[in-house]
């Protein structure tokens, strides 16, 4: 099974993070029971002072570069990453997207019908390369601008709406589609260095919620032990 990590800069990160598709590779090697890959057209890190992501830079330096494959980037959302999906599932033979995207969208790009539009044109290329890809998108965690800018806050929730509902209507049995959930006990002000990106407590929590749904509802692994550091 081939798992590919989509996402913006909560999940590409930066450098010297461990990152949660580091804590999703822990898991995984501990419980998935069978052979697997984590695919995808990129590897690095994003690295504040080049702004650019050039970084190799990983909390932990044995991280191996076969399982720091994903499709993620610094300020890119669903806008960005549905022209590019296609061509990533395709080269590298995805089964599986685990899909945090929205927040950069909502903040800087697009209102809220517009990211769901995004994100139906990403499930549609997606499906395109590969018609029996699965898919687990993450909805959009409130960050601390949310918790002072209202209108921006009634798109975070209105967007998440639209979310559901584009899980619910576009599953099928041969490529389904899982809406995760808020992370249980997520906070921004314990599971964050910003307000926004995740710090070690928060990867756990980002990477426990994905293998929570996966476990759930199509026995992959187990359920998520955070493993330290």
């Amino acid at each position: 099974m081939r798992f590919m990590f989509v996402g913006d800069s909560m999940t590409i990160g930066r450098a010297g993070d461990y990152t949660w598709r580091y804590r999703m590779w822990q898991h995984l090697n501990a419980t998935f029971g069978g052979p697997y890959k984590i695919v995808g057209p990129r590897t690095e890190l994003y690295d504040t002072f080049a702004d650019a992501p050039v970084s190799h830079d990983y909390a932990d330096p044995d991280f191996p570069a076969h399982a720091r494959r994903h499709l993620a980037g610094w300020g890119e959302g669903w806008q960005h990453m549905a022209p590019l999906v296609g061509d990533a599932v395709a080269a590298h033979k995805a089964d599986v997207l685990l899909v945090s995207l929205g927040l950069i969208d909502l903040g800087f790009y697009t209102d809220a019908g517009q990211t769901a539009a995004n994100a139906r044109r990403f499930i549609e290329a997606a499906r395109l390369a590969r018609p029996s890809v699965r898919m687990v998108l993450l909805p959009v965690i409130p960050n601390s601008r949310a918790e002072t800018d209202e209108p921006f806050a009634a798109e975070v929730a209105l967007f998440n709406e639209l979310l559901a509902k584009t899980a619910a209507d576009l599953s099928t049995d041969a490529s389904p589609l899982l809406l995760a959930a808020r992370p249980e006990a997520y906070d921004i002000h314990y599971d964050t260095y910003d307000g926004t990106h995740p710090n070690a407590s928060g990867e756990h929590r980002l990477a426990g919620e994905f293998a929570a749904v996966m476990h759930q509802a199509w026995g992959i692994g187990r359920p998520y032990e955070a493993r330290l550091p």
